[in-house]
């Protein structure tokens, strides 16, 4: 059984929000509320006078591998699967945003009925959302179960977003995790996150 992660590498990214839009259409999300896609570029000046450089930041669910809104949710709705991929069974969930509140990369938002009212208006009969729930990245699970890989991966120009296996050794993500220069979020709390970030840039200001 594989074990998905996402490599990140800030050095080649070049802010052109291809990722955001693929992600956005490919999993319908809000795109009229910019707080909740599953996926966001923050874009940022960092340094001081003349030595300033613009660096560019995807920000997504990490799918830990000890997960805090997997274990605050009453309902079970948030669920992890056997290849690493956290979920939301959105049948299952009731709103109470305490997966929101627990994850510490603020990687969830709220689907509201006045969402999947203009969700069904801006994306008519193919809308699949059925009923008010949290949202997150959920790596396209529906497109690597037919080997595809996430649509902000393959959409990506810069090549800056990486999907692989880490339990594969030759596989280029797992190499790249295994060599120390892809790093996680915040390793310190202890939710062993699945999205890792490139950057040999020393950040300033």
């Amino acid at each position: 059984m594989p074990h998905f992660a996402m490599v990140i590498d800030l050095n080649t990214c070049v802010g052109c929000n291809a990722c955001m839009a693929a992600c956005a259409m490919e999993n319908q999300a809000p795109v009229w509320d910019k707080d909740k896609w599953r996926t966001y570029v923050h874009d940022k000046e960092i340094g001081l006078g003349s030595d300033v450089n613009r660096r560019f930041f995807p920000r997504l669910c990490n799918h830990c591998d000890n997960p805090p809104c997997m274990s605050v949710c009453p309902t079970g709705a948030t669920q992890k699967k056997a290849n690493g991929i956290v979920f939301v069974d959105q049948e299952l969930c009731m709103g109470c945003r305490a997966c929101a509140m627990a994850c510490p990369y603020h990687a969830r938002v709220a689907i509201t009925r006045d969402d999947m009212r203009e969700g069904r208006e801006f994306y008519g009969s193919d809308y699949r959302r059925t009923s008010p729930s949290m949202d997150k990245c959920s790596f396209c699970d529906h497109r690597v179960e037919q080997g595809i890989k996430p649509a902000c991966v393959e959409t990506c120009v810069g090549s800056a977003r990486m999907f692989g296996d880490l339990d594969d050794p030759n596989d280029p993500v797992a190499q790249m995790v295994a060599s120390g220069a892809a790093r996680a979020l915040m390793p310190h709390i202890g939710t062993r996150p699945n999205v890792y970030y490139i950057d040999d840039i020393k950040w300033r200001g």
